[in-house]
């Protein structure tokens, strides 16, 4: 399932019904930043985005580079 797709089945069609734009637009905040920091995600061995990214870019700092 892609990410709109994912979006609209767990945050607008599970969490309504919504009573003004403003709780929509936190909900949205909220939504996005635990999709993109916080899931565990599958092709990442089950780590949070966030973390993968992190031990990647620590790893390369470890790897010598060639002159």
């Amino acid at each position: 399932m892609s990410a709109p797709a994912t979006f609209k089945a767990e945050l607008i069609e599970m969490q309504g019904p919504w009573t003004d734009v403003d709780q929509v637009e936190r909900a949205i905040f909220q939504w996005i930043t635990w999709y993109n920091e916080e899931r565990l995600h599958s092709a990442l061995d089950y780590v949070p985005p966030a973390e993968y990214e992190h031990d990647f870019w620590r790893s390369q700092e470890q790897v010598p580079q060639p002159a």
